[in-house]
Parts: C-alpha cells; sequence; structure tokens
C-alpha cells in the first residue's frame, strides 16, 4: 500500500501548528484516535461511568485484539497498563532472585530500568552484568552468549534505546535466551508502532510498550505482553479482584490469562483510543510506515552530517527513525530553545537517561529528532535551516 501523505496530515492536525519531531516522547494523534476518546467521554457525562464502560464493551475488548494481531500473538497474552513503565515493573517485579543471581543488560539500557535492577539487587543480592557493545554500539550477541552461566536468570534489554537510531538485535538475541532457557524481558517502548514487532520471531518472553510514542495513541495507555507458557512462572507483585478472584474466607485464584497483571480501574476512553490507534497502523500496514519513517530518519542524518559544527551520534548496525546529534558550541538546551521558538519540536537525552552509554561516549547531552510517518522532506529541510541560523 502508498501511504497518502497528504491524507495523513490532514487527518493529523498539529502538523498544521508545527514541525513535530519528538514522537519519541509522544506522537501526534490522528483524529480518528482523539474523536473515540472524546466520544467515550461525552457518553460517560452524558450516562456515567460503568454505564459508558458497559456500552463501549466491544470497542474495548478490541483493543486486545488489535493490541494481538499487531504483535503477532493470543489476545490471552495482552495485559493494559497505564503505561510503558508499569508494564515493565510488573513482568520485572514479578520475577524472582537469589543472591548470586544475574541479570544480563545492554550498555544502552534505559534509566528507568537499570534503577529497577539496582534496587532489587539491593533487596536481594542480585548482580547486574553489563553486555558490552560490539563496534556498531548494538549489544555484542557473541559477548552476550559468552557471559551466560547457571547464575543468568534474565537477559532484558531495550529494543530501540531512547539516545538514538539504534536498534539492538532482539531476534538475535531471543535465540540465545531460547537456547539456554533463560527469561528474556524485551523493552519495546520505542519499538512497537516505530518498526515491526514479531514476539514469535523475537522470542520473548516479556514485553512492554507504551501507547504515546509511535503507536500515536493516548498518554495514559500501555500495554504488557506474557507468552503464555511463561504466565505462570511470575507472580504479579499485586493483585486485586480484577487480577484474581477471592474464592474462599483464605484463598484466591489468579486469573488464568495476562489479565492477572492488570488492575480494577481503567481509563476506558484512553484504552478505547489505543486499540482504534493500533487499528490505524494495521490498516496502513507497518511494514510501509516504518520503511517511510526510518528513510526520513537516514535522509536527515545525512543532511544533518553535512553541516560543519554538527555531530550526528546515532550508532548501531541497524537503524530506526531516532536521530541524535549535537553542536561544537551549542548546548543541546540551546538548541531545543531555538528550535521551539521557529515552532519545531524536538526533545533532549542526557547522561541520566543512559548513563553507561553516554559515559564511555563521553557525552553529557544530545538533541533528538525523533521522525514518524507523517513528516516530509520538506520538514527535514527546514530543520537544517533553522540550525544552520544558530
Amino acid at each position: 500500500m502508498t501511504l497518502d501523505i497528504d491524507k495523513l496530515r490532514a487527518e493529523t492536525p498539529g502538523t498544521r501548528n508545527r514541525l513535530h519531531l519528538n514522537n519519541a516522547g509522544a506522537a501526534l494523534m490522528p483524529r480518528p484516535v482523539y474523536e473515540a476518546v472524546k466520544d467515550h467521554l461525552d457518553l460517560e457525562l452524558a450516562i456515567g461511568g460503568y454505564e459508558a464502560h458497559a456500552r463501549g464493551r466491544a470497542a474495548f475488548e478490541r483493543t486486545y485484539d488489535a493490541i494481538a494481531e499487531l504483535i503477532n500473538c493470543s489476545r490471552s497474552e495482552i495485559a493494559l497498563t497505564e503505561n510503558a513503565t508499569v508494564a515493565w515493573q510488573m513482568a520485572f517485579y514479578g520475577m524472582k532472585f537469589l543472591p548470586g543471581d544475574r541479570i544480563l543488560t545492554a550498555e544502552a539500557e534505559y534509566a528507568a530500568n537499570v534503577i529497577a535492577y539496582l534496587q532489587v539487587a539491593k533487596r536481594t543480592g542480585v548482580k547486574i552484568d553489563f553486555v558490552p557493545s560490539d563496534e556498531s554500539g548494538q549489544m555484542d550477541v557473541a559477548a552476550l552468549e559468552n557471559m551466560i552461566d547457571d547464575t543468568v536468570k534474565l537477559i532484558s534489554i531495550t529494543h530501540v534505546p531512547t539516545n538514538g537510531g539504534l536498534i539492538n538485535p532482539a531476534v538475535e538475541i531471543g535465540r540465545i535466551a531460547r537456547k539456554h532457557d533463560i527469561p528474556y524481558l524485551l523493552d519495546a517502548c520505542q519499538s512497537v508502532g516505530q518498526i515491526p514487532v514479531d514476539v514469535a520471531e523475537i522470542g520473548c518472553d516479556m514485553l512492554s510498550v507504551t501507547g504515546r510514542k509511535y503507536l500515536r495513541g493516548p498518554r495514559g495507555t500501555g500495554f504488557l505482553y506474557v507468552r503464555n507458557s511463561f504466565m505462570d512462572k511470575l507472580e504479579p507483585p499485586f493483585l486485586d479482584m480484577h487480577g484474581a478472584e477471592w474464592t474462599s474466607t483464605d484463598g484466591y485464584e489468579m486469573r488464568p490469562d495476562a489479565r492477572r497483571f492488570e488492575n480494577w480501574e481503567f481509563n476506558v476512553s484512553g484504552f478505547i483510543g489505543l486499540g482504534v490507534a493500533v487499528d490505524y497502523l494495521l490498516d496502513l500496514g507497518i511494514e510501509e510506515t516504518s520503511a517511510r519513517l526510518c528513510a526520513l530518519a537516514a535522509t536527515a542524518r545525512k543532511k544533518l552530517s553535512q553541516l560543519p559544527e554538527i555531530t550526528v551520534r546515532d550508532i548501531g548496525t541497524r537503524k530506526g527513525g531516532i536521530v541524535t546529534f549535537d553542536h561544537v558550541t551549542k548546548s543541546a538546551d540551546e538548541i531545543k530553545a531555538h528550535l521551539a521558538e521557529h515552532k519545531i519540536n524536538v526533545s533532549v537525552t542526557g547522561l541520566s537517561s543512559t548513563r553507561f552509554d553516554l559515559e564511555k561516549r563521553g557525552i553529557e547531552a544530545m538533541v533528538r529528532a525523533s521522525f514518524h510517518y507523517y513528516n516530509t522532506e520538506e520538514e527535514i529541510d527546514r530543520l537544517i535551516e533553522m540550525l544552520n541560523e544558530l
């Protein structure tokens, strides 16, 4: 399918007001997503929250099916969560670690995940080992294999790190995890919606995702995937009467599916919107949308690298839609402010987000421009023009 960019931009009102290159933070919602959220809120206003949920149940339940279709799994393997952090934590804190156990992760691992590793290490005595990167900057798969022994109880990586275009080799990592029967947790916060993600091909046991980034869904939405055959190896860090049934005065029984990782209260309108966002992407085709946004990012890297005072900082063999760069004399914050004056949205990624990787590379902060399929080549030229004014 050929993407009709004019139509897609017409359905994305934000493109009329801003040059939005902060899609790795929060993408612009398409109008059908906004209308789905608004329509359900209007229904809640008119008849009440519980009653609106009952009336909108088919749309709400469609969200599970849409997600399952997108990442190639069963709807029983999906739990809806408030965000990707909650999804990831429900999986990670559901695991049991003992002193001497080891967790293997990547050098470009995200701060929120590393903080959780460190907390569990403090509590349990588990050891955190960072797998070296290869010469391209991605996780070194051979090094990962060489670090595995009987003490490794989890391989946990970020698929697409927050600080650049790197796409870690998730499928190759999955082959090693399966070969050694080691649980595999994949933070796909930036990757689902940006590139095709097939959990069967990757072989991960757990995967966490947000709605607000490349899926173009509402903020405050996310989901967790847990492979059915792995489900009973996790204990949800908390349960309520949604995740489990109180079966006797001193007993309970967990739900048989991934909804054991949910809790009772839902932002129903948001999750209906998330389902509409996933269906919107499915209708367009993830192969087509991913090819376009990655091509836009590649063009941006090429043009940025031609500016004498700009250094493009992206690493990795395979690169996606996130582009990071810095300037010889201007700070990342100064560049962001300058671009904002001209209605160009970018963000700044710094040391505290991916400390291990950036310390190794001697980088304090970078500008992050993240592209989506609704961006255009003309917008790249506008970005270059404004950077030339620095």
